[in-house]
């Protein structure tokens, strides 16, 4: 007698969707890395572009708009001739609408002393005048910070 022995056994079946799952998480767990790496690309970028509107700001004042501890987080900032970083803008616009930092908050960036913000804090007093902008990279944890002679 001659046995019909088409398709596949119990087993085989088992093999075969316990190694997509396997490939499944694996792709999931590449593609939140990638995401938290696309955060703090973005968050190094704003970074950069702050820093030019706040060198705009300097080369027509002379001196940078006064702020302490000023958390950057809202998306109605704006960066002015007449009212520095502020929610109203006057005069000359540098920025229409200052960064903020992209959410959801990943890494460290959500403890003690670091309220996942930009903030900036003008130094004043000093010659040549000069700030600090503090932001945290996610993936990383580590609070940043940068003013006219770079990135520390």
């Amino acid at each position: 007698m001659k046995k019909n022995t088409k398709g596949f056994t119990l087993i085989e079946l088992l093999v075969v969707i316990a190694i997509i799952g396997l490939l499944a998480t694996l792709s999931v767990v590449a593609l939140n890395t990638a995401r938290a790496k696309a955060r703090d690309a973005r968050r190094q970028a704003d970074i950069k572009q702050i820093q030019t509107g706040l060198e705009l700001y300097f080369t027509d004042k002379n001196d940078y708009p006064a702020g302490t501890s000023t958390a950057i987080s809202a998306t109605n900032y704006s960066l002015s001739l007449t009212n520095g970083i502020g929610t109203t803008s006057s005069g000359t616009v540098y920025m229409s609408n200052v960064p903020s930092a992209p959410l959801p908050a990943d890494g460290n960036c959500t403890t003690t002393g670091n309220t996942y913000t930009y903030s900036y804090v003008a130094a004043s007093g000093t010659n040549p005048p000069s700030y600090t902008l503090s932001y945290c990279l996610g993936s990383i944890g580590t609070v940043y910070t940068a003013s006219p002679v770079g990135v520390r």
